[in-house]
């Protein structure tokens, strides 16, 4: 009976450890950053966002500081595996040797789905840092849609920006937005695709490029506490799917309509305008961006 009593403890340690494990994997979370920079903290100028810009080095210097505030917090919030997308300009911003040795680059811009390349149903989490307002928003800063050439932007009906349409890719691979950061006319534009995602306003708006900005150290504490607020209560869904996507886009330019509908399946709407269906969100969004990305006019 002695004997007994001695070997118990031991096995209920072995079994609490087991359960303990299992509950740490369980609670492992795959998250995906999606970072622009027009919505990073205390960028307000066309110097910053633009490599041949005076301010361009300080640009991306801010850039990293929010996309590690983000990363820190995903950490904090259960992350196991924290995959950034670079996507603006070039998306070749975010030097390595700057961001947290923890998450794992994508860059360069030569992408199939660009600003949500390598996301796919294993994740577990999306979130976006430094987003901005959609093409023709009066009030946003640097309130546009892809490259700049998009005057509008449908998809199935609903006019969407660039949080918008990546928010519809992550539905399609059942993975929740769940944090947005930028102006608060970018993050109550995305609460309009996603109703119960969390925003961080960084910047208050005042036009499309006179703003009200916070501290940066402020701002990035904020990041960071619904970073990992957001990681820890994600909850993967059921994939949200179409039976197809209709794609209708408007461009300032009308020669690229003219280019576009050399392919087969894209149709002129009016001289600015061209439509076009696929069956499923990934292809529509590459073609998406090939339109907007890949066709120059001049």
């Amino acid at each position: 009976m002695v004997r007994l009593l001695r070997v118990l403890p031991v096995a209920s340690l072995f079994l609490l450890t087991l359960s303990s494990t299992g509950l740490e994997a369980q609670a492992a979370k795959k998250v995906y950053i999606s970072v622009d920079m027009e919505g990073i903290s205390g960028i307000n100028s066309d110097n910053q966002t633009s490599a041949t810009g005076a301010e361009y080095g300080r640009a991306r210097k801010l850039m990293v500081e929010d996309a590690n505030a983000a990363i820190r917090g995903a950490f904090e919030g259960g992350a196991t595996d924290v995959l950034v997308n670079d996507s603006h300009g070039s998306q070749r911003n975010l030097l390595p040797e700057d961001l947290d040795s923890r998450a794992r680059l994508i860059s360069h811009s030569f992408k199939r789905h660009g600003m949500m390349e390598g996301l796919d149903s294993t994740f577990d989490a999306v979130l976006f840092i430094g987003y901005h307002a959609k093409a023709g928003t009066p009030r946003g800063v640097f309130a546009h849609t892809g490259s700049g050439v998009v005057s509008d932007l449908l998809v199935n009906g609903v006019s969407v920006g660039e949080g918008g349409m990546n928010a519809i890719l992550a539905q399609w691979f059942g993975v929740p937005v769940v944090l947005v950061t930028g102006d608060d006319v970018a993050v109550q534009e995305q609460k309009t695709t996603v109703p119960n995602v969390r925003g961080v306003v960084v910047k208050r708006a005042i036009n499309t490029r006179a703003v009200e900005l916070r501290p940066l150290a402020e701002a990035r504490r904020d990041i960071q506490q619904a970073a990992k607020e957001a990681v820890a209560g994600a909850r993967r869904g059921t994939p949200q799917r179409s039976a197809q996507y209709t794609v209708r886009m408007t461009f300032q330019n009308p020669n690229i309509p003219e280019v576009a509908t050399g392919f087969r399946e894209v149709k002129l709407v009016n001289p600015t305008t061209v439509e076009f269906t696929r069956e499923n969100m990934p292809d529509a969004y590459r073609l998406i961006r090939v339109l907007y990305r890949f066709i120059n006019p001049d």
